[in-house]
């Protein structure tokens, strides 16, 4: 008899769970709340135009290259992958700075903002490249068990990194107000403010700059397509529209959950969902952390979001667009120091169809505004118009158009919806912030400590927020569970 695993959810980290368990053998069933897979990787199709209606930027190729080499497949079998000239925008109230996809023309860059800046930029990114190459094939592949994990003789040597932070890092070598915005934005990423972030995590600066900017055609769902295509080809039973309900436990294992008012009975219970959502699931002795424990932890942002239709081709923009053009600081403080709906927010604009045909109505733009806030914010629809509104005036001027009277359709999503429809903690969209205190070892576990057979896997775990961190954490969960459930 195969060993059975119930895998709740079926985000990133969920699919790429089922898949390294099914390719091991085990008899895996992912449950699905959703009308599709996905979790928060979901899309949105109206009236021509499509819509990834969460993740948006492809960074880091080569983890999901290991994902499929895993499985002797390669992301060329599933979708065509383009890399985007130049990366992205970056307006600021006066100026533009373009992200071109090489680190010449990231240099020239530079140079045309402060004479001398791209001597001391190669040397940044150099070191960032030594740390991503540790933490991606060192750190993040531990599954966060122990201390003695971070400490090789690598991280040894770089013991200062954890305890500085890139902001400090990056206002030691830059002057100039809009380069150092630009080397602190990919840590955002990471869901926590960069002065809060250990300089160790520069790593993202390599991500950005070094390995660039990619694009799947037809959008990031593609991805999604091609896990799920993936799973179901190494076995892997796929239910969606089943909410799970309750995890019963006997005698300190899972016994069965409850989907859809219907017991259903397993060996392993494995939850990719909300790491909150899913210890409600249990009853109170067996839940790990208690209220106090995540009202403690510092959460990685919220999101407004708005999905739009626009009835024509727009001007001087780019695939993706950050509109710095207010106060980074005062704006990071508005979410994680002193929460609560930003006075004047940045906010970051997705126009996949300028790069991708597919993604539009001919002579249309797809069009995905979002502006981080706060979790736990109040959230209606008046707000919403009004943040909308906010935003729309300042592009228009940014971008010298008109586009208001341009608009076919607007859907937004927001706090509310981040709760109902992924059971998300205080609505927040990326997870738990990785900073010092989040890191490894000291996040929530991967496996239960009170529940023998029950793992958890996903954002608010190791080894973090983000889409190639979710990839990963399937992984990890999945080599506990194969460490402890030996096939006969």
């Amino acid at each position: 008899m195969k060993t059975s695993i119930a895998i709740i959810g079926s985000g990133f980290s969920s699919l790429s769970a089922a898949c390294y368990l099914a390719q091991q053998n085990f008899d895996v069933s992912i449950f699905e709340k959703n009308s599709t897979t996905g979790g928060r990787a979901r899309q949105l199709i109206k009236d021509g135009f499509t819509f990834d209606i969460g993740p948006s930027w492809y960074w880091m190729p080569d983890i999901f290259d290991k994902f499929f080499n895993d499985f002797g497949k390669s992301v060329s079998d599933y979708y065509v992958l383009d890399k985007l000239k130049p990366a992205y925008k970056i307006f600021f109230h006066d100026e533009i700075i373009t992200i071109g996809d090489c680190m010449d023309s990231i240099c020239e860059e530079f140079e045309r903002i402060e004479p001398g800046s791209s001597k001391p930029l190669r040397a940044f990114i150099s070191k960032a490249q030594d740390n991503y190459n540790i933490a991606i094939n060192k750190i993040v592949l531990r599954p966060g068990l122990s201390p003695l994990e971070l400490v090789t003789p690598e991280t040894i040597t770089r013991v200062d990194q954890f305890f500085k932070t890139i902001s400090s890092e990056v206002r030691k070598n830059f002057k100039n107000p809009k380069l150092i915005s630009t080397l602190e934005f990919p840590v955002l990423f990471l869901g926590a403010k960069p002065s809060n972030t250990p300089s160790f995590y520069s790593f993202m600066n390599f991500a950005d700059f070094g390995l660039g900017t990619w694009h799947p055609r037809g959008g990031m769902y593609e991805i999604i397509k091609a896990m799920t295509s993936l799973a179901a080809e190494l076995g892997v039973t796929i239910n969606t529209n089943s909410n799970v309900e309750k995890i019963d436990v006997e005698n300190k294992k899972a016994k069965s959950i409850t989907v859809n008012g219907e017991s259903l009975n397993f060996d392993v219970v494995l939850s990719g969902a909300d790491y909150h959502h899913s210890e409600t699931l249990l009853d109170l002795e067996y839940r790990q952390y208690s209220e106090a424990y995540w009202q403690r932890k510092i959460f990685a942002p919220s999101s407004l979001l708005f999905y739009v239709g626009f009835d024509k081709k727009l001007q001087n923009i780019e695939h993706h667009n950050l509109f710095f053009d207010t106060d980074f600081e005062q704006h990071a403080e508005e979410i994680y120091d002193n929460p609560k709906w930003p006075e004047n927010p940045l906010f970051y604009a997705n126009f996949p169809s300028v790069t991708d045909a597919s993604m539009a109505p001919e002579n249309c733009e797809t069009g995905f505004f979002l502006i981080p806030i706060a979790p736990d914010l109040k959230d209606n629809e008046t707000l919403r118009q009004q943040y909308f509104d906010i935003i729309i005036n300042r592009f228009e001027k940014l971008t010298a158009q008109k586009v208001r009277k341009n608009i076919i359709f607007k859907e937004s999503f927001c706090v509310n919806d981040f709760i109902d429809q992924y059971n998300s903690y205080k609505g927040n969209a990326y997870g738990m912030a990785n900073t010092l205190l989040q890191t490894a070892f000291l996040r929530p576990k991967l496996k239960s400590k009170k529940v023998s057979n029950l793992f958890f896997t996903g954002q608010l775990t190791v080894p973090g927020p983000g889409v190639p961190p979710s990839l990963i954490s399937g992984k990890l969960v999945s080599e506990l569970i194969s460490k402890q459930f030996k096939l006969n």
